[in-house]
């Protein structure tokens, strides 16, 4: 246990109590307006503790803050979101702390019979003996992204409260709808300043991340012709049928529940459809550029044959970017990636590179123009009502931000 132990446990508890789950189905900006509950606590908040510059957007719902450097050196930027995912209920979270877990299964819900099983979750393994933030087992808990504004807010109230400790500009940001691809659209980086950041997203403490999939959502719109079945023979076109046929030419293995590592993949996300009109979502994904734009290309060439046979204006094929790795600008400040590492490591965790089987608020800033690869927040199970946060890995996020805030001033 660290000074940064109450800090970084009661901000995370009070955060995941607010509810800022985004949505998938809405065209608002932030896509659910509650994200503004946190957004005004924490512009608060940064004011409480002295930070400067403190602004919140209320039209796009991105929160600034920074700490004026006292001494020369590169400016540090550090970005969270605030949303939490729609895959689980963000609703009405009951946080609790059960200190030096033991191994053995979590009784989660007594009530609800609700337990995490340890031979379920390898990853409990790693935390015997630690203090784990878990959820009552009916909601989501919101470490992803709330363990990393904790770890955030806890490191600048203690820089500003310490100013005998050198250090350049820190610049941070909290942003709306990463979950739902929002992917920091909205943020302002005249505003932000920094010309370079670190997002603190993932899972695992000590996880760094330079390298994330290509991403795109390909929509499929199909339009049949209907008519009496009685008499349908050489007049029917059934959109069900079309569709299927394009979902039958996919790979067969090369989807999410059989790939790992840097295998891409096809997923299909919907697939609605009447006999007259329907329509598949699908994503894409793969690490390799050359790779991701030949799975692109495929899609094209079955959408091509399947015009041959039912006619162009049967089915289209809409492919619309989502993101891009964030490998290619990283590589160019190698030495953003250098002081990760030495940070990780100075502070006595082991530093371990992924290549992420997704993507951050880092991979469209970095296309932007704003080189930010990702540190894990140190979260487990994120995403569904097993979630958990190991106390000591946000504690460690504090002093791996102080090291980095160190590092930066030389």
């Amino acid at each position: 246990m660290t000074q940064f132990y109450e800090k970084v446990r009661d901000r995370l508890i009070r955060y995941a109590k607010v509810d800022t789950q985004s949505s998938n189905h809405s065209d608002t900006v932030p896509t659910t307006m509650k994200q503004f509950d946190l957004a005004r606590i924490l512009k608060d908040e940064l004011i409480e503790i002295g930070a400067s510059d403190v602004y919140l957007d209320e039209e796009k719902c991105v929160v600034y803050g920074k700490i004026r450097p006292n001494t020369e050196g590169k400016a540090l930027g550090l970005i969270a979101h605030m949303d939490t995912a729609p895959d689980a209920s963000g609703t009405d979270v009951k946080p609790w702390v059960l200190k030096n877990y033991d191994g053995g299964d979590i009784v989660l819900n007594q009530e609800k019979n609700i337990v995490m099983k340890a031979e379920d979750y390898d990853n409990l393994s790693m935390y015997i003996g630690e203090d784990l933030i878990l959820t009552d087992g009916t909601t989501l808990l919101g470490g992803d992204d709330k363990a990393s504004i904790a770890a955030i807010m806890t490191f600048a109230e203690y820089l500003i409260a310490h100013p005998e400790i050198p250090h350049a500009l820190i610049s941070i940001a909290f942003t709306p709808d990463e979950e739902v691809g929002g992917l920091a659209r909205d943020l302002d980086l005249a505003r932000f300043e920094s010309e370079t950041a670190y997002t603190l997203d993932g899972d695992h403490l000590g996880y760094y991340e330079d390298e994330t999939f290509n991403a795109s959502e390909a929509r499929i719109h199909l339009s049949g012709i209907s008519v009496h079945t009685g008499t349908a023979k050489g007049i029917m076109k059934n959109a069900v049928d079309i569709g299927s046929e394009f979902l039958s030419k996919l790979p067969k293995y090369e989807k999410p529940q059989y790939t790992d590592d840097r295998e891409g993949f096809y997923h299909t996300v919907s697939f609605n459809a009447t006999c007259e009109k329907g329509e598949i979502r699908m994503i894409i994904r793969d690490h390799d550029a050359v790779h991701f734009a030949q799975r692109e290309d495929y899609l094209r060439k079955v959408t091509a044959a399947l015009q041959t046979e039912y006619g162009e204006e049967c089915i289209q094929l809409e492919i619309i970017p989502t993101y891009r790795s964030m490998k290619e600008v990283i590589n160019t400040v190698p030495w953003m990636m250098d002081n990760l590492i030495e940070a990780i490591e100075s502070c006595g965790v082991e530093a371990k590179s992924l290549a992420f089987r997704g993507g951050t608020d880092g991979s469209a800033l970095s296309q932007r123009g704003l080189p930010c690869p990702n540190l894990s927040a140190g979260y487990e199970n994120a995403h569904g009502r097993f979630e958990y946060v190991p106390i000591r890995s946000m504690e460690k996020n504090v002093e791996i931000l102080l090291k980095l805030a160190e590092i930066y001033t030389r």
